[in-house]
């Protein structure tokens, strides 16, 4: 590996990291030497995770926080610091959509799909930045989503909550990249994930989504790894405040 993809020198924070999109940021990250602080609720699900990293010879440790109650993220950030050191890397990869109707949001529901998709990246990545920001090097990635540029079915908070994060990403980068820290968003396309599950639980329309996506397949997690690593190596360091999609040519048709 060279130089510019190598991050045996890094510490790579992930949170969501026991399942989906996170897992597969965790994996990439740590197949490129980074050590990992896993993030998620379930505690089995992580540590299964953490598993597959050092069967590889990688390095991984668990860090089991709800990340929902994002008024107070202090205690889970200190926590990611405590194996390795401060991250030098963040992955904002947890995420909930509940594909409620106009009529069956409420209140609650509006609190917990913002709460989690967009304030908590917001509120993490303020916690570790200044760490960051004195060693004059940092990467934020964030999560964004195809629903940050055009609307699905049901998707009212979740929509609102990843374009958000689309606007989250482009204000951090300006805000923060003259110190070293660069801040860029992954919009996947479907891949096949515990959000998705409506669609590949459906073989119609999982075939659908393929048929419109100029490769003519949905995503798979490996299609992940390769633009995770680039946003957090040094290879990146001119490249921030973009949001990049990974969805086999779906917004382009």
């Amino acid at each position: 590996m060279t130089a510019s993809f190598d991050l045996s020198d890094k510490v790579a924070a992930v949170t969501g990291a026991s399942s989906g999109i996170g897992k597969a940021c965790a994996l990439a990250l740590a197949s490129a030497g980074a050590a990992t602080v896993l993030v998620a609720r379930g505690a089995e699900a992580l540590r299964e995770t953490a598993r597959e990293i050092e069967s590889a010879g990688g390095r991984a440790q668990c860090v089991s926080a709800d990340l929902s109650g994002y008024h107070d993220l202090h205690t889970p950030a200190a926590q990611m610091a405590e194996p390795f050191g401060d991250p030098d890397i963040l992955v904002n990869a947890a995420g909930v959509n509940f594909r409620q109707s106009w009529e069956d949001i409420t209140p609650d529901s509006w609190d917990r799909t913002l709460g989690l998709n967009l304030s908590a990246p917001f509120f993490l990545a303020r916690a570790l930045a200044p760490a960051m920001r004195r060693r004059g090097w940092g990467r934020i990635i964030n999560i964004a989503s195809l629903q940050s540029v055009r609307a699905f079915e049901n998707g009212i908070a979740y929509g609102a909550s990843k374009g958000g994060i689309a606007q989250l990403t482009r204000a951090l980068a300006e805000a923060w990249s003259r110190d070293g820290i660069t801040v860029n968003a992954i919009a996947p396309g479907f891949f096949p994930t515990a959000l998705t599950a409506p669609v590949f639980s459906d073989p119609g329309l999982e075939r659908l989504h393929a048929t419109r996506t100029a490769i003519g397949r949905n995503g798979r997690l490996e299609d992940l790894h390769g633009l995770t690593v680039f946003l957090a190596a040094p290879a990146s360091d001119y490249v921030t405040g973009q949001v990049i999609f990974i969805d086999g040519g779906y917004t382009a048709k």
